[in-house]
C-alpha cells in the first residue's frame, strides 16, 4: 500500500508501532488484574471481554503494518509488556488495589482513545484510507470500555466500601 507522503507515512508507521506496543502493555495489565479479581465478577467479566477485544486490536494493527510492508516493533512490544507487568505489580500491594486499577484503567483507555483518534487523522493525511475502518473499530472498542469503566466506577467503589465495612478485603 503506497502512502501519499513519505514523511507523514513514516510518522504514521511509528504511531502504529507505538499503538501496537500499547496494546501489548494493556494485555499484560489486564491479564494480571483478572488473575486477582475475586469480589468483582462484573469487572472481571468486562476485563476478560476487553482482553479479547485488545487481541483483535493488536491483530488489526499488525494487518495494517503488514499492508504497508512493515512490522511491529518487538523491542517496543517487549518494553511495554514489561511496563504493564510492573504497573500491575505496583498496584497489587495497595490495600485499595481494585480502586487504583479502576482509575488507571480508565486513564489508560482514554490514552488509547486519543492515540486512535490521532492515528485515524494520520492515516487520512498519509492517504492510507484502508487503515481508517480498522482504526475506527479499535477506537469504538476503547470508547466502549472507557464508558463502561466510568459507568461502573461508583458501583465498584461501593462494593469495595461494603466489603471493607464487613471486615473483608475489598482489595481485589
Amino acid at each position: 500500500m503506497a502512502m501519499a507522503d513519505d514523511r507523514i507515512g513514516s510518522i504514521f508507521i511509528t504511531g502504529l508501532r507505538n499503538a501496537h506496543a500499547v496494546e501489548q502493555q494493556a494485555l499484560q495489565i489486564m491479564n494480571r488484574q483478572v488473575e486477582r479479581l475475586e469480589s468483582y465478577p462484573d469487572l472481571e467479566a468486562r476485563l476478560r471481554q476487553h482482553i479479547d477485544e485488545t487481541k483483535g486490536q493488536a491483530e488489526r494493527l499488525e494487518a495494517i503494518l503488514d499492508d504497508l510492508g512493515e512490522d511491529h516493533s518487538t523491542f517496543k512490544d517487549t518494553m511495554s509488556e514489561l511496563m504493564g507487568n510492573m504497573a500491575a505489580l505496583g498496584h497489587s500491594a495497595a490495600g485499595d488495589e481494585v480502586l487504583k486499577n479502576s482509575f488507571a484503567d480508565y486513564a489508560f483507555e482514554n490514552y488509547e482513545i486519543a492515540a486512535y483518534k490521532s492515528l485515524i487523522s494520520m492515516a487520512e493525511a498519509a492517504g492510507v484510507n484502508r487503515a481508517v475502518a480498522p482504526l475506527q473499530q479499535n477506537l469504538r472498542e476503547e470508547e466502549a470500555m472507557a464508558s463502561w469503566l466510568a459507568d461502573h466506577l461508583e458501583g465498584t467503589t461501593q462494593r469495595y466500601l461494603s466489603l471493607e465495612a464487613q471486615g473483608q478485603s475489598g482489595k481485589n
